[in-house]
């Protein structure tokens, strides 16, 4: 047999003229489209000087702006988290009608326009929708207020933590699981012995990707806040309204604030990637120890 008979075929992109001119073009289409765009935000920010930097961040409308995303992030993503969990531990360890159909639910937000969303929120809760009149009646306002926006950026964040869990929860089994159970603990003494353990840094990553996403959220609020400048204006509504309103600067300086929060969550992201977050395809071997209850006497 020959040698050259042994040889493997050539991959696509092996020699080196190839693989340069990829990595080239790659870096280009990067710099056009993600780096420039970033350096500019930070230029035109600091056109006017720190003075004026400092000037438009600490205005009352772009402060405002700026809790009312925090407290958004802080009702929502804690809900869509505990959504998340229970819809994975759901999927994955137990087999019931409509399974698939509770995937397929989940999968909703990821297939709908948020401006769509939106508009169903205004037919849901307005005040000529389903739920509008007994609503006023009430005296409880939903739309264009804090339970509007939390309700819209819970829709489109909904998916984030239950898809980064599924696949790595259905791939660990449920023999674990069984395991504690048959050795007498409870159930919530499983899943925090058990389960918890062995997908914190994915329910980590999915936490991390769905903060983001609730603060930078635009589409489904916008529709659902009634752009009230100082009282429903979220930081991305707050940077469209200064944009036009002709302030650039302060629209660039509100704007600077949700970059440096994209630049964190790809830190945390890649961190996070590190302890095998992210990865569905890794599966840890290592079990942790399964601490069963004492017998009631």
């Amino acid at each position: 047999m020959s040698a050259s008979t042994g040889k493997k075929p050539p991959r696509v992109g092996e020699t080196p003229a190839v693989r340069r001119t990829l990595i080239t073009l790659v870096l280009a289409v990067g710099a056009i489209l993600v780096l420039a765009p970033l350096i500019v935000i930070f230029v035109q920010a600091l056109s006017l000087g720190l003075s004026a930097f400092a000037a438009a961040i600490g205005h009352p409308d772009t402060l405002h702006a700026i809790l009312l995303t925090v407290v958004t992030a802080l009702i929502a993503v804690p809900i869509n988290t505990a959504f998340g969990v229970a819809a994975a531990w759901a999927v994955t360890k137990f087999d019931f009608p409509g399974r698939r159909l509770l995937i397929v639910i989940i999968e909703i937000p990821f297939s709908i326009s948020p401006i769509v969303a939106g508009v169903a929120y205004l037919f849901v809760y307005g005040l000529q929708g389903l739920f509008g009149p007994a609503l006023q009646s009430a005296d409880i306002k939903i739309l264009f207020a804090l339970p509007g926006i939390v309700l819209a950026s819970m829709f489109v964040t909904a998916p984030f933590v239950a898809r980064e869990l599924i696949p790595l929860m259905q791939a660990q089994g449920r023999d674990l699981e069984e395991a504690a159970t048959s050795l007498g603990a409870s159930g919530w003494r499983t899943f925090w012995s058990v389960t918890l353990p062995n997908v914190r840094w994915a329910l980590l990553y999915g936490v991390v990707l769905c903060n983001a996403r609730v603060m930078g959220e635009f589409g489904a609020v916008s529709v659902v806040s009634g752009n009230i400048r100082g009282q429903t204006n979220t930081l991305p509504l707050h940077i469209e309204l200064l944009y036009h309103d002709y302030q650039t600067a302060g629209a660039f300086a509100a704007a600077s604030i949700l970059t440096v929060l994209a630049v964190v969550t790809i830190i945390a992201k890649v961190a996070l990637e590190r302890r095998g977050a992210g990865r569905r395809s890794r599966v840890s071997l290592a079990a942790p120890t399964i601490i069963a209850e004492e017998p009631k006497p």
